[in-house]
């Protein structure tokens, strides 16, 4: 992402709005870390497949190990979850093992059969009449929360029901209720906006699918920093996604902004050049060119390749060609 305008001040109207975008990792309890501990992985032969799973109710993938052979791509298999045991598919497997830490590894248990399948698309119509049920309990008891999805474990006496609320809910009287009528566990999560969105997923601004949803399941912090050396807006509405945070994109590109960064002279930088002292008054990673400008306002645009750093000064080549504004 990138733009050649500079709104790196913000307005004091704007300056709740924009701060409520970072993420306080503290008012959220995500999802993540969702493998069960598992003993006896730490004896894995070297050679033992580890593949990377994908939860379909969660969106959230982990590593898992198979000692019964290869699976396939998209192979639907049981493994255990901090939730209990339940369905899971293969996304592909793990080419580079040297940093994997055997500890956050699951095992997947076997494949799953056609009984396992048949019951897990029966699970997926029930669940829909549970959120049916549970949103009118919701309602009938005023609790200002709101139901994202409702998850049937397979092989555990459970009903998952996710919920995100902008503070604590006492949801003991909606637990009763919910028991009465599944006549099983019921336990309810609360989750956070950004989980929310990985959940349901949705398209972005760009068109294309959330990140969070198509890209990466692990949710990495965002701040108003990564937006400003991207050189973007800080306008809430252009630097905020559907969840109510900033893009995740932000965090995704903001290593190669900063690798990129030092390849230019930085803004404020003064130069001499053509007899004439410069500034730099702006620097666009994405089309990789500069502008300067005199004291006495004129401008120009130079590429990346035209500067050079010696020992701590950066300075212009020789023959650099500048295009006049």
């Amino acid at each position: 992402m990138g733009s050649s305008d500079n709104y790196n001040d913000i307005l004091p109207e704007d300056a709740e709005d924009i701060a409520a975008l970072e993420d306080n990792p503290a008012d959220e309890e995500s999802t993540d870390v969702i493998v069960a501990p598992v003993e006896g992985l730490e004896s894995l032969a070297p050679d033992t497949p580890i593949y990377r799973l994908r939860l379909f109710y969660s969106h959230e993938t982990f590593l898992a190990a198979y000692t019964g052979g290869s699976l396939d791509t998209g192979t639907m298999v049981m493994v255990p979850t901090r939730y209990g045991r339940d369905l899971a598919q293969i996304i592909g497997p793990i080419r580079r093992r040297e940093n994997q830490i055997i500890s956050e590894l699951a095992r997947i248990e076997r494949p799953a059969s056609p009984e396992d399948l048949d019951k897990a698309e029966t699970n997926r119509q029930q669940e829909q009449e549970a959120f049916r049920i549970c949103r009118e309990k919701i309602e009938a008891h005023n609790l200002e929360m709101k139901l994202v999805s409702v998850h049937y474990l397979l092989e555990e006496p459970k009903i998952l029901f996710f919920f995100t609320a902008e503070s604590r809910i006492d949801f003991r009287e909606l637990v009763k209720d919910l028991v009465s009528i599944f006549k099983t566990r019921i336990e309810l999560r609360q989750i956070g906006v950004r989980d929310e969105s990985r959940v349901v997923g949705g398209l972005g601004v760009c068109g294309r699918g959330y990140c969070c949803h198509m890209v990466s399941d692990k949710l990495k912090p965002v701040s108003i920093k990564m937006a400003k050396d991207q050189n973007l807006s800080l306008n809430s509405m252009k630097i905020s996604g559907p969840c109510g945070r900033l893009l995740c994109c932000l965090a995704y590109e903001h290593c190669f902004y900063g690798e990129q960064r030092r390849l230019f002279p930085p803004e404020g930088c003064k130069i001499s050049y053509d007899g004439e002292l410069w500034k730099i008054l702006e620097v666009n990673i994405v089309v990789g060119r500069v502008k300067l400008v005199t004291e006495d306002g004129r401008q120009i645009q130079m590429t990346a390749t035209d500067f050079e750093k010696n020992e701590g000064r950066w300075s212009i080549k020789k023959g650099a060609q500048e295009a006049r504004i």
